[in-house]
């Protein structure tokens, strides 16, 4: 399959095998690594990664992905770059495909990396925006894969806040790929009307499920796959905590929630996790709200039925499929 010189802004631009033929690829990556076989065919090349938000997992993945296909990396960070502020998108876009042989962006809007993919005449990238998080996905679906050693009819919940990101490329690789997918929080933390009707027809195409669920026993009922994010994404005031956590407290991902699943069901999260009091903004969650525990409880993500570091590894594997397939490795 030839996806030379295409971009990866959403997984609603690949159709179901074209999705399949990354994750093989990943597959393929993946078992060189662990053979120590070198897959450097992109010696030569180089890659810019802009980050206007920053981030472990996307950045690690991006730079050794690259170095293990023999380019080299350029990395913008949010200080490091004129984008949009003293140089417009469009102007930006253009200086750089000049130079580079591939552009990743992880920041703010989607349009953003529309614009990018729109003027930079070389294969864009998305690590993360508002909207979407194309790279999670398949790095979610390998370990599914993984885990199970297919995806079409498995039952996928993904439980707190939906309307962003993650929620929506969720939705978006499940119903292409054939998983069944609820989402379940409340009413107002639903994905969008529309993108949910989008979903729906490439369920129907792919015989899966989308639903809306806001009981969480009803919800969870045979699932296989168990998934959370933080409650506040990147970006937003600290004060919506209050209210996500008064909202969202009771979609958080116990070891309950995960007895009535499946027995077979696994726990994922793209991280970072707010699990315990590990972390900084854990501490000033405690703090605040008494709380020492957030979107999943410390149990289930330290558990045997947790697949969170697989599925960080995955991220590498995945996003060089992605490089190698967009820039004819």
């Amino acid at each position: 399959m030839n996806l030379k010189g295409r971009n990866f802004l959403t997984l609603k631009d690949f159709t179901p095998d074209e999705i399949t033929y990354l994750l093989d690829l990943s597959a393929e990556y993946k078992k060189k690594k662990q053979n120590g076989e070198l897959h450097d065919t992109l010696r030569g090349k180089n890659v810019a990664l802009i980050f206007e938000k920053t981030s472990t997992r996307t950045r690690c993945a991006f730079e050794i992905g690259a170095h293990d296909l023999g380019m080299g990396t350029t990395y913008l960070d949010p200080s490091g770059s004129q984008i949009g502020k003293k140089e417009s998108i469009k102007d930006t876009a253009r200086v750089l495909g000049s130079m580079f042989d591939g552009i990743e962006y992880r920041g703010f809007g989607q349009s953003i990396v529309e614009e990018l993919a729109k003027y930079a005449d070389v294969p864009v990238w998305n690590g993360l925006t508002n909207e979407y998080h194309p790279t999670q996905i398949l790095a979610d679906m390998l370990t599914i894969r993984e885990e199970f050693g297919y995806l079409e009819g498995l039952k996928f919940v993904y439980m707190g806040d939906a309307r962003y990101n993650m929620g929506n490329s969720l939705m978006i690789g499940c119903a292409k790929l054939g998983l069944d997918f609820v989402a379940c929080t409340t009413p107002e933390y639903f994905p969008n009307p529309e993108l949910v009707e989008i979903c729906r027809g490439y369920a129907k195409k792919s015989g899966a499920t989308i639903e809306l669920e806001s009981d969480v026993a009803k919800a969870v009922q045979g699932a296989n796959i168990i998934y959370t994010d933080v409650w506040v994404s990147m970006g937003e005031p600290d004060e919506v905590w209050k209210d996500r956590i008064n909202d969202l407290t009771p979609y958080r991902v116990t070891m309950d929630v995960m007895n009535m699943a499946a027995a077979n069901c696994i726990f994922l999260h793209c991280l970072p996790s707010f699990h315990d009091l590990g972390t900084g903004i854990g501490r000033q969650i405690n703090e605040k709200f008494g709380i020492e525990e957030m979107e999943v409880t410390d149990e289930v993500f330290e558990s045997d039925k947790s697949r969170v570091f697989e599925e960080a590894e995955n991220r590498m594997h995945t996003i060089k499929a992605v490089m190698a397939a967009t820039l004819g490795a």
